[in-house]
């Protein structure tokens, strides 16, 4: 049985995987989308009604739903970031979807709008921060920290007592050493093997990772 009632924010694949994953695997009943009006290009979507989101009150106030925002890594995480800000200002609370095929720990420390997918692993003494997206397969090791509004993506691994500061992106596929420090809004690259620290606003590939030219908002614009 349901227990409880979520919007979901987004239209996209993300979006429509994240319901799928509801529907089959919570106790959460979606009852909507919602998207910037200039996103509105349908009435419904997975047969369930689209809102512009600055009238989602009308239907949905914040007294009586929760939100779940699936958006992904644009501008180093920060359009995910907004609309969890936006949202929280207006009053509303937010939904985690843990999947029930995810390896975590019952003590978990984790905030709100919170994914963690199938087959990840979240090891003891891992602490996320609020709007934090770890993706399928991907590996927390213990000691390890994602700040707020951070993202791991398929198959990344972080050793041991990885500190990921706000908005921090790890791609897929990418290894961690342990111990590294992963600076605010820096973007490490699909398959790179990081060996030391990475700065705030900046790009790795490559293994081992060097850092690139260009600056993580520019990789992910």
């Amino acid at each position: 049985m349901k227990t409880g009632s979520v919007v979901i924010f987004g239209c996209g694949n993300f979006a429509s995987l994240v319901w799928y994953c509801l529907t089959h695997d919570s106790d959460l009943r979606v009852e909507a989308f919602t998207v910037d009006r200039a996103f509105v290009n349908g009435a419904t979507h997975e047969g369930l009604p689209v809102l512009p989101f600055d009238e989602l009150e009308a239907l949905y106030p914040p007294s009586q739903i929760d939100l779940l925002i699936p958006l992904g890594y644009k501008n180093i995480n920060g359009v995910r970031r907004e609309r969890f800000e936006q949202a929280r200002a207006r009053g509303y609370r937010f939904a985690n979807y843990i999947s029930s095929r995810a390896s975590v720990w019952a003590d978990l420390k984790v905030g709100e709008n919170c994914i963690i997918g199938e087959h990840a692993i979240i090891q003891p003494y891992v602490t996320l921060g609020d709007n934090v997206i770890i993706r399928g397969g991907a590996h927390v090791s213990h000691h390890s920290t994602v700040a707020s509004h951070g993202y791991v993506a398929t198959q990344a691994t972080l050793g041991a007592g990885v500190r990921m500061d706000e908005q921090a992106f790890v791609g897929v596929g990418a290894v961690l050493r342990d111990g590294l420090q992963i600076g605010a809004r820096s973007f490490v690259g699909a398959g790179a093997v990081l060996l030391e620290d990475a700065a705030a606003d900046s790009v790795y590939l490559g293994n081992p990772a060097r850092l690139d030219s260009k600056t993580a908002r520019e990789a992910t614009a």
